[in-house]
Formats: C-alpha cells, structure tokens, sequence
C-alpha cells in the first residue's frame, strides 16, 4: 500500500474521531445543581437595609465583584445592563478566540437568588446551541463558587446567599425590573 493513502486513512481517521468526540461532549449532560438555599437570617443586632437602584448602578455593582473574582481568568468577561443583562466574553475553538455575546433576563427566586435566564446568544457567526455554549463558557472561565452555571437548564444561577461582602453583609435581590429601570436588593449589615 502506498504510504500517502496509509497517511490520508490515518489523518481522516484521526479528524473523524475528533469530531466525534467533540459532539460526544458537546453533547453529554452535565450535571451542576443549584445548592441549597439558605436563605440569610437577619438577627435581632442586625440592620437590614433597602435599597433601590438603576440598571446602571446595578451593572457597576455587577462588575466590579465579578471582575474581582475572576482575575485569575485567561479571557475576558464582560458584563452590561440594560434591558436585559448582556454578558460578553471569546471562547477559544480550534486555536481562535471566538466572540460571544449571551442575553439573559433575570428572575429572582423567593430566597433572594437571581436565576440569570438565557434569552439570546450569539457566537461570532457560527449557530450553536446556547447549553453548547453555556457548556464551553463554564469550562473556559472560572466563575466565582456563587455563580453557576446551568447548561441543561439554559441559565446561570446566581447564589446571592453564599456571597459575602467584605463588611461580613449579605445581600438579597427583592425585585429586579430592568425594563422600568428598577432593581430592589435587601442588605443586611451585621452589628457584631
């Protein structure tokens, strides 16, 4: 046999198993839950504060905890709010950086944790399934242990009970209503 066909069999062979296994993972569940809720008791000694924001308050807020704790990430993550909250970051495929801008709307859940629902996601200008994309954010970027995320369930959850401030406050999302502008958060400042 002729040594180019046993080099052509052999590097398609190769490309095909690639491919496999990266539909394979692509693919394949994953299995992320959201923790338990326990949700802040404010003590008797403890002051509770409200207070209400704009979006873009909420987006420096926002930013500036995230960034904190993803400065050890190898690529960029941005974040904008507006009518929806926009986070915008490159995942790296086939040895390219790829641009990818996901919209989500947020919900807050009865203990005060905001699920971040996936409404939109555009990847550079290829069409890729946004649980695909959720999955290879998740494996690229390493999120803070109060940010996780949810392929299966097309969401980012975010556990505002397990985020502490430096002052030792918590903090709970009341409302969050982007289209009037609106954001309620509960803050409870420990006296101690």
């Amino acid at each position: 046999m002729n040594v180019w066909k046993v080099a052509f069999f052999t590097l398609s062979g190769a490309i095909v198993l690639l491919l496999a296994l990266l539909i394979y993972w692509a693919t394949s569940p994953v299995k992320t839950s959201v923790p338990s809720a326990e949700e802040p008791e404010a003590k008797e000694t403890d002051s509770v504060l409200y207070v209400e924001t704009t979006a873009d308050d909420f987006e420096k807020l926002a930013i500036k905890y995230i960034k904190r704790e993803l400065k050890n990430s190898a690529l960029p993550v941005e974040i904008e709010v507006n009518d929806s909250i926009q986070i915008s970051s490159e995942i790296v495929a086939f040895g390219y950086n790829v641009p990818v801008l996901m919209k989500f709307n947020p919900v807050v859940n009865e203990h005060g944790n905001i699920h971040l629902v996936q409404s939109e996601v555009n990847v550079g200008s290829l069409n890729l399934p946004p649980s695909m994309v959720l999955k290879l954010l998740d494996q690229a970027v390493q999120f803070p242990e109060w940010m996780v995320i949810r392929p299966d369930a097309k969401e980012i959850f975010v556990d505002l009970s397990n985020l502490t401030l430096s002052s030792g406050a918590k903090v709970k999302a009341k409302e969050i209503d982007l289209k009037n502008n609106q954001i309620q958060l509960e803050i409870v400042i420990p006296n101690q």
